[in-house]
Formats: structure tokens, C-alpha cells, sequence
């Protein structure tokens, strides 16, 4: 009798503990992904019974996953479109917005390139095919290879909205699905330009001037730099307060939250 006693507890602790386990399903953008791995990294030390999950394959599919009831927050490069929007009310899902952190779109050259800066009517003509060589631009003579994101990116719909006017790119544009693609594309071949996020910048690529501005924490938090943007969370309603997902949306708001922001490269919305 006793040990059937001891037993019944035993199992009413396992029990206990498999009620107290969370999880915390993350989806979407390739740009926020280090910051969600790095928020997601410091959250598992905290809370070792938490089963978090990060999956970075663009801001279009993080949307898809929240609407489809899929992920609990969707990682966004962008703002949600009305048809997103519409979709996921269709749904019963109400999309709350949280900005996580400030971003440049950055244009990026082969360290070997002269060329330092670019206008935005420059960098447009070179997607849309007008400009196919750099020495139009006083660079060497070298045919120009352009990087661009895939159309399903949030860093994708920055660029075609802000630099491209919406105007369509060029036939000879070569697609890659996130940020660390198309740094590897540029950083490997003498021609290329692309671009990516702030936080992806180092040395084994050069940012230009665009509009005679550089990008920098400085030029993206103040608004000068032309080509910024803020990056989202996104939830399903205001998160319940205390839960695991309020936690996690409000953790940039933290010193430890911005320390991390600022180590990846982005621009916190904290000055602490």
C-alpha cells in the first residue's frame, strides 16, 4: 500500500512538471532570425523547461504560420499586408504588431570595389538592367552581378519599396532566400552588389553610401539613412500578461534584451 502510495506521487510530480512545460514556436524572417535565436538562446538558460523553436525561412512564410495557427510568433522584416491581415482575421487570428528592433537594408559590394556610394536612381537602373557594368558608375571595368532577395522577403519588399520605387527588376537578377545567401554571393564573386541586413554586415563585404549616406546605428536610428526599416514580432492579440510569449515580445524592452539586440548587429529601441 505504501509503495503504491509513494508511486501515485511520483507520478503526480511527472505530471506536474509535463503541465508546466511551455513551448514557443517562432517562424519567419531570415533579418530578425539571429535575434530570435539569440532571445531564444538566453530564454532556454532561464527557463530549461521551455521547448522553443526558431525557424528562419522568410517574413511571407512567418505570416502564413501565424494565420494557419502554426507558430505563436511570427518574425517579420516588414509590416503584414492587407491581404495578410485579411486572411488571418478570415481565420479568427488577430495580428498585434511589436517592433523588436530598427534595421538598414544595406547595399553591399566585393570589398575589391572602388566604388564607395551610390544614389538610389543608380542602385535602381543597376536592378532594373539600365546599368550592367561597373564602370558606369566609376568603378572598374567588370560586368555587374546583381543579388537580389526573394519576392516572399520582408528585406526584399524594403528594397523594391524604398530604392526600386516598385519598379520591376531586370531579367538578369539572381534570387537567393535570405540574408546569409546573399552575403555569401557577394562576398564571392569581384561584381556582385546585393544587399542585407545591418546585422550582417562585416568585413568579407563593403556597404556603400547610398544617397551619400552609410549605414550605422547612428544614421538608421536618427532616419537619415534612406533605406531603414523597423523589424517586427507579431502575435495573435495582445499576448496574455505573464505568459511565455508576452515574455519573449517584451524581452528587447530589457537591458539584457538590447545588450543582445546591439551583439547581432541591429539597433535597439532602448538606450540604457
Amino acid at each position: 500500500m505504501r509503495n503504491a502510495i509513494v508511486g501515485m506521487a511520483v507520478l503526480g510530480v511527472v505530471m506536474a512538471v509535463t503541465v508546466r512545460a511551455e513551448t514557443l514556436q517562432i517562424e519567419g524572417s531570415t533579418t530578425v532570425g539571429p535575434i530570435a535565436d539569440a532571445f531564444a538562446g538566453y530564454f532556454k538558460q532561464v527557463y530549461p523547461d521551455l521547448d522553443i523553436t526558431v525557424k528562419k525561412t522568410g517574413s511571407g512564410d512567418g505570416a502564413a504560420a501565424l494565420v494557419d495557427s502554426r507558430c505563436d510568433v511570427a518574425t517579420m522584416s516588414r509590416f503584414m499586408k492587407g491581404k495578410e491581415f485579411k486572411d488571418a482575421v478570415g481565420s479568427g487570428v488577430y495580428p498585434v504588431a511589436h517592433v523588436v528592433a530598427m534595421d538598414g537594408v544595406c547595399v553591399v559590394v566585393h570589398p575589391s570595389n572602388p566604388v564607395k556610394g551610390l544614389t538610389k536612381a543608380q542602385i535602381r537602373d543597376i536592378y532594373m538592367g539600365k546599368i550592367t557594368n561597373w564602370s558606369r558608375v566609376g568603378g572598374p571595368n567588370v560586368p555587374i552581378v546583381v543579388i537580389s532577395r526573394d519576392t516572399s522577403s520582408g528585406t526584399y519588399e524594403t528594397f523594391r519599396g524604398l530604392v526600386m520605387e516598385k519598379k520591376e527588376m531586370g531579367s538578369s537578377v539572381e534570387y537567393v532566400n535570405s540574408n546569409p545567401q546573399a552575403h555569401a554571393r557577394v562576398k564571392t564573386t569581384q561584381g556582385a552588389i546585393g544587399y542585407v541586413g545591418i546585422g550582417f554586415l562585416d568585413r568579407s563585404v563593403k556597404a556603400v553610401k547610398v544617397d551619400g549616406i552609410l549605414p550605422s546605428r547612428q544614421t538608421i536610428a536618427s532616419g537619415v539613412y534612406p533605406v531603414a526599416r523597423p523589424l517586427f514580432l507579431f502575435t495573435n492579440g495582445y499576448p496574455k500578461l505573464g505568459t511565455m510569449v508576452h515574455k519573449f515580445c517584451t524581452f528587447y524592452l530589457t537591458e539584457k534584451g538590447q545588450e543582445l539586440v546591439e551583439a547581432k548587429g541591429f539597433v535597439p529601441l532602448t538606450v540604457y
